[in-house]
């Protein structure tokens, strides 16, 4: 229904308002009583063979939704009624902010792909943490947390570890956000230097807690296998405790969408379909290259079960979805699922 249905009506409109929209009727819905078990019935698979356990998480199941969709983790309770095993937020930073100026998200329907340049758009660590405080421990939530784009180069670990420190009591595991195409110190934060830097500090800060808390590098899907073997030399340095691969791409190879319409786009990073050979490939690269030495969750083009499952033969242990989620609705997790259990059994 919703691909034949929902999906037409939603995307006549534009794609920030539909995104907000959407937000807007998932809280009303659950407002409904009894409508919120429906959901969970209709969604939700329940099995112990979905069970993963990493870095000292057991997740109820492998499925999660990428950071970028719940910013500001106002919508993570709804969501995982609908069969996620965890939830990312994020991207978080210090101050709020409001991000580049719009128009800045835009469907490639031909190709089953998103641009973006929203530019960490998110309302500050305040607003998530009161947000955070209504969980109780009952979603598995993510913090994938960044700077703000007017620190300055030599305040960006400042930035990290604030956000670092005031998020560590609620979020389950963390995820240093250092490949978003759509920030301006890119290529800073791309240096294997300053990447031991910043790893270092927040380790730091992490071993000063009572429950120390995974720390995750994401990376992007444009990497040459190089720069994959500095990534892998740098979780063998700093015993990060794993990979999310990948983030968004600046790659437009390969697309079906006109050289004119992409010029009438411009910049920003490319998610859904297009990349989904290529973020598998780097997880290909990384779990063979280092001997399966540490975990991966894998994201990227993820549009139907037979996507998912290449993620977990190239080596991912979790996966993330997000532009598939938005193009194929929620009946994805749950397909996914049942493909994973039917693939182990």
């Amino acid at each position: 229904m919703y691909k034949l249905l929902i999906r037409p009506i939603l995307f006549l409109f534009d794609p920030e308002k539909v995104h907000y929209f959407t937000f807007g009727l998932l809280k009303f819905l659950h407002k409904i009583p009894f409508v919120p078990a429906l959901i969970r019935s209709m969604y939700q698979v329940h099995d112990q063979k979905l069970e993963r356990t990493l870095f000292g998480i057991t997740f109820k199941n492998p499925v999660g939704l990428a950071a970028g969709f719940d910013k500001n983790a106002v919508l993570y309770n709804e969501l995982a009624n609908v069969g996620f095993g965890f939830i990312e937020i994020g991207t978080v930073t210090p101050k709020a902010q409001i991000g580049n100026p719009k128009k800045r998200l835009f469907r490639l329907q031909d190709d089953h792909g998103i641009i973006n340049r929203m530019g960490f758009n998110n309302n500050g660590i305040e607003a998530a943490i009161e947000n955070l405080k209504k969980n109780n421990g009952r979603v598995l939530i993510g913090g994938n947390i960044g700077k703000n784009t007017q620190t300055s180069p030599e305040n960006y670990t400042k930035d990290y570890c604030e956000v670092f420190t005031a998020l560590h009591e609620y979020v389950d595991y963390f995820v240093l956000n250092v490949s978003c195409p759509n920030v301006g110190s890119h290529a800073k934060l791309n240096d294997k230097e300053y990447l031991l830097e910043l790893i270092a500090a927040v380790q730091k800060l992490n071993r000063k807690e009572a429950q120390q808390k995974p720390i995750l590098l994401k990376i992007a899907p444009d990497l040459n296998n190089h720069q994959l073997d500095e990534i892998i030399d740098l979780v063998a340095e700093t015993k990060i405790d794993g990979i999310i691969a990948s983030n968004t791409s600046v790659n437009r190879d390969g697309l079906k969408v006109s050289k004119k319409q992409l010029a009438q786009i411009g910049n920003g990073g490319l998610s859904g379909q297009p990349i989904a050979d290529r973020s598998t490939k780097v997880i290909a690269y990384l779990s063979q290259k280092s001997n399966k030495s540490f975990p991966i969750i894998g994201v990227g083009g993820i549009h139907s079960e037979q996507d998912a499952l290449d993620k977990i033969k190239a080596g991912a242990d979790l996966i993330q979805i997000y532009t598939g989620f938005i193009y194929e609705g929620p009946s994805l997790v749950k397909r996914i699922n049942k493909a994973i259990l039917a693939h182990r059994s």
